[in-house]
């Protein structure tokens, strides 16, 4: 069992506030229930609880000087402080207080204080770190002892998982596509429309809400040389002489489906002004100077390796070998190695030319 001095130090501990040297009597009533902001209520001009505010402001300051204080007044207040917090944990006081409306900050009941290990005070527990670090609920810290692959290495495996991924793919569900596998048939007349998309293999890309389409005004039907020839001159500089196709393209919004309509609405309308009868533009002439023609060059028919070709050229390199090797024999074909090698022995070594001082640009031996 804890000795009187030592329960009276744990009880003091945990009074509502900490005793002052300066106070040693509460300023306002023990309050009971815990408060929704740690900031100070503020309350209206003029109200305060030990009285109105002064309206009057002194000009003259009083320095207030520090008073001697007993030492046995002083530990006579903090025993009848002690005594008021004490009286004051009593349940029935509590209740009371509740039921008054006070606020303030609860206190525990039944501490349980049979042993001298149970007076212990603990020190206050500092601030947890990021993330709760160091919390006991969520056990020990992991720590790294060299055991574990860096981030570069962790990144290498998931690439490796993702390759594995699409080998299981390539190996078990690209087969089972025959199954919806259909024969080619070629477009007919009423679909002389031919849409291109893009695709970015499931990627995200600004380009892909892009649609393409082509046709050529010759396989619009019910077109007549002149509505064709009007067709194409509203259609611009997207008509390819050469191949005689008109190409356009839409990507203002933000899906496929929408640039689609956008194309389908405007070939309608094209086609509805081709024939409209009021103007044929029967007058304005063709113009397209925007298409710049591709030249293909043909490889020479000349140049083509035939049979004949071949044995002729066969036959030349075998009598230039010939040639060559009756030279030789007759001592008529010159060997510039030879010469080098009984030429260069005999040759007198001649003195290299070196700058020397002098005019600019003359060379003195």
């Amino acid at each position: 069992m804890a000795s009187a001095a030592r329960r009276l130090l744990f009880y003091s501990e945990r009074c509502p506030r900490r005793i002052s040297s300066n106070h040693t009597t509460p300023t306002h009533a023990t309050q009971w229930a815990r408060p929704l902001s740690s900031t100070a209520p503020q309350r209206a001009r003029g109200e305060r609880r030990d009285g109105p505010i002064p309206t009057a402001v002194p000009t003259k300051i009083i320095r207030k000087q520090a008073i001697p204080v007993n030492p046995e007044e002083e530990t006579a207040a903090q025993l009848r402080k002690l005594v008021d917090d004490l009286k004051a944990l009593d349940p029935e006081v509590v209740k009371d207080a509740i039921r008054k409306g006070e606020q303030g900050i609860p206190f525990a009941q039944d501490f349980n204080l049979e042993r001298d290990e149970d007076f212990e005070i603990e020190a206050d527990r500092g601030r947890l770190g990021f993330w709760a670090e160091g919390e006991e609920s969520m056990g020990p810290d992991e720590d790294f002892h060299g055991d574990d692959l860096t981030s570069l290495g962790h990144g290498q495996l998931d690439q490796h998982r993702e390759l594995r991924h699409y080998n299981r793919l390539i190996s078990w569900e690209l087969p089972l596509l025959h199954q919806l596998a259909r024969p080619f048939e070629p477009p007919t007349a009423a679909t002389p429309f031919r849409f291109r998309y893009t695709s970015y293999l499931g990627e995200k890309h600004p380009a892909t809400n892009k649609v393409v389409v082509e046709f050529s005004p010759s396989d619009m039907p019910a077109l007549t040389p002149l509505q064709k020839d009007k067709l194409i001159k509203l259609v611009g500089p997207r008509y390819n002489p050469d191949s005689d196709i008109v190409k356009m393209s839409c990507e203002l919004y933000d899906t496929q489906p929408q640039n689609k309509r956008f194309l389908g609405d405007t070939i309608s309308k094209l086609l509805a002004e081709a024939k409209d009868g009021t103007d044929t533009f029967a007058d304005v002439p063709f113009d397209f100077r925007h298409h710049k023609p591709k030249v293909h060059f043909a490889f020479p028919q000349a140049w083509i390796m035939t049979a004949e070709r071949k044995k002729y050229l066969e036959d030349k390199r075998a009598h230039t070998a010939k040639r060559d090797n009756e030279r030789l024999n007759n001592g008529h074909l010159v060997d510039g190695k030879k010469i080098i090698d009984t030429s260069l022995p005999f040759m007198a070594a001649q003195p290299e030319p070196v700058m020397v001082g002098g005019p600019r640009g003359t060379l003195l031996r």
